[in-house]
């Protein structure tokens, strides 16, 4: 296996745990509203905030598995844009991209 698929398959199970917290929380597992109105106010905007990093998470898993085919494929290391190779620095970076630099920005 490759080092970038071994990175990005240590990435997906680090999220998939991250998720698997955040959904905990939400289904508060650890109890439920607390019966003061200031802590429940306090803790339905910590919901707002987890909510908002579960978006976050799950939209990286889905970047993290489409890298992961295509690397499958034999083309993880070319812009699915352009066909160029992508920079390895920038692999470092975004594991999980599958542009290069010049077309993430157009």
């Amino acid at each position: 296996m490759s080092s970038r698929k071994s990175e990005l398959e240590t990435l997906k199970a680090e999220l998939q745990a991250r998720l698997a917290r955040y959904e905990a929380h939400q289904n508060r597992e650890a109890g439920a509203l607390d019966k003061d109105f200031e802590e429940q106010a306090a803790q339905t905007q910590n919901d707002e905030v987890v909510d908002s990093l579960e978006v976050e998470t799950r939209a990286e898993l889905v970047q993290i598995a489409h890298a992961l085919e295509r690397i499958d494929s034999g083309a993880g290391d070319e812009c699915e844009k352009c066909g160029e190779q992508i920079d390895p620095r920038r692999l470092q970076v975004l594991p999980y991209t599958t542009v290069c630099v010049n077309c993430a920005d157009n």
